[in-house]
């Protein structure tokens, strides 16, 4: 491991990033200018990959098309490839060189979301995990490298918890590090299609997060009441989404008393609901959420007593059921600087700050497994344009948003393959993976 000083990535121990010098302590240069190589080479049949998928938005757990256009390409650039993995909709490509080694996994994902599309870019980071993946490949057949890559293709990361279920089923557990990226945005203003440049908010041009994600639990629960006519004998009925909106109210409520750090979100569903008929069934359906697991399960449980009093209140029977946890994500402090000090030195700026540190992910699980990144990029989109937006869907199609995907491809495909060859640098993520679960 190099002697030369990285500036810690974690923005709550008071230091800040400093500029590398431009391709200072890269360590085996000749294998970053490979892999620049490679995915530049790449370039043109990548953007063409995005632009299907993206042009082909799927929900989670029915991502077929998807399945096929990414399985396909994989197999044709000599991975060996299970389609259908674990799940109907998931995919594992593999590619092994030489004898032993470690193995480095990567992931793809690939839902879109209901109504605006690829709102989220899931089209670019599923090129982002084949740019990875390819161009370790290339970097093992030239240099004769023992090891292994693993590309995961995982379905339903919008709400559906799809690594969840492949984590469960043991989709991760060959694997010596988990390497994946995600978006986040800066602010343009669009005249006639011409970009001009605001204050870069949440991030500036280029830059490359590394911050944390909320840990999160779904939830719904369901009351069940008594129709009646609700002019003529409302007396006869029990009102089932009178108990969802005491829910709400109660939960309204309780915040006051929450941690700053808590958020409670939610929606109301009905079935045959009429104006002139009390609903005798109504859903209650949210996500608790908070920047760690242990805050997340405090507040959940002062929220419980909160649906229980509103079915006691109206009268109603109720289920409450619990959809999967959503873990925060546990960077791998090693990883991260190793991907800070190559993004520095030649692609652009690293956020210690914005990033995705208010939403949530499947992939914090995987984190809390095995020693994992999961940095985040900046592409541009229009103000108030951030993620699950129409601006935002149109904003991952753009050409600016495909190259900061593939500088960002290219710091961790370096990233993974130190961790593949140099025994001292992986020793160093193993034990910075220890050490964050005493905090846990």
């Amino acid at each position: 491991m190099s002697s030369s000083k990285v500036v810690p990535w974690r923005p709550d121990d008071g230091s800040k990033p400093t500029p590398e010098e431009p391709g200072s302590d890269t360590f085996r240069p000749e294998i970053l200018d490979l892999i620049e190589h490679k995915i530049d080479e790449l370039s043109d049949d990548l953007r063409r990959l995005s632009l299907d998928i993206h042009a082909h938005p799927e929900l989670g757990f029915e991502e077929v098309y998807t399945h096929d256009v990414l399985s396909s390409f994989m197999s044709k650039q000599g991975f060996e490839v299970k389609t259908h993995y674990l799940l109907d909709t998931a995919w594992l490509a593999t590619f092994k060189h030489g004898k032993g080694g470690r193995t480095i996994g990567v992931n793809s994902e690939m839902d879109a979301l209901r109504g605006i599309g690829h709102a989220c870019g899931h089209n670019l980071i599923a090129i982002a995990g084949v740019a990875v993946a390819c161009a370790m490949k290339a970097v093992l057949e030239r240099f004769d490298i023992s090891g292994t890559i693993q590309l995961l293709g995982t379905p339903a990361e919008e709400g559906g918890g799809g690594k969840c279920d492949l984590l469960d089923r043991g989709a991760y557990k060959d694997m010596a590090i988990c390497l994946m990226h995600v978006f986040k945005y800066h602010l343009l203003f669009v005249v006639l299609k011409t970009y001009q440049r605001c204050h870069p908010a949440p991030g500036p041009t280029g830059s490359v997060s590394l911050s944390s994600c909320l840990a999160a639990q779904q939830c719904e629960v369901e009351y069940f009441g008594h129709t009646a006519h609700a002019a003529l004998s409302p007396w006869e009925g029990i009102n089932a989404l009178d108990a969802a909106v005491l829910a709400y109210t109660n939960i309204g409520a309780l915040r006051q008393q929450l941690k700053p750090n808590v958020r409670v979100h939610g929606i109301f569903e009905g079935r045959d609901w009429a104006t002139n008929i009390i609903p005798d069934y109504a859903k209650y359906s949210f996500w608790v959420r908070s920047t760690n697991r242990v805050d997340q399960e405090t507040a959940f449980k002062r929220v419980l007593p909160c649906l229980e009093a509103s079915a006691k209140a109206t009268g109603c029977n109720h289920k409450i059921t619990m959809k999967k946890q959503f873990l925060d994500i546990r960077q791998n402090k090693a990883l991260g600087d190793e991907v800070a000090r190559i993004v520095r030195s030649r692609y652009g700026a690293i956020d210690y700050e914005w990033g995705i540190k208010d939403a949530s992910t499947d992939f914090g699980n995987v984190t809390y497994e095995i020693p994992s990144l999961h940095p985040g990029f900046a592409i541009p989109t229009i103000e108030n344009g951030g993620n699950h937006t129409s601006a935002f869907e149109r904003a991952a199609a753009t050409i600016e948003a495909h190259n900061a995907c593939l500088d960002v491809s290219k710091a961790l495909a370096t990233t993974g393959i130190r961790a593949l060859i140099d025994d001292e640098f992986f020793s160093e993520v193993q034990r910075a993976f220890e050490e964050d679960k005493k905090v846990r």
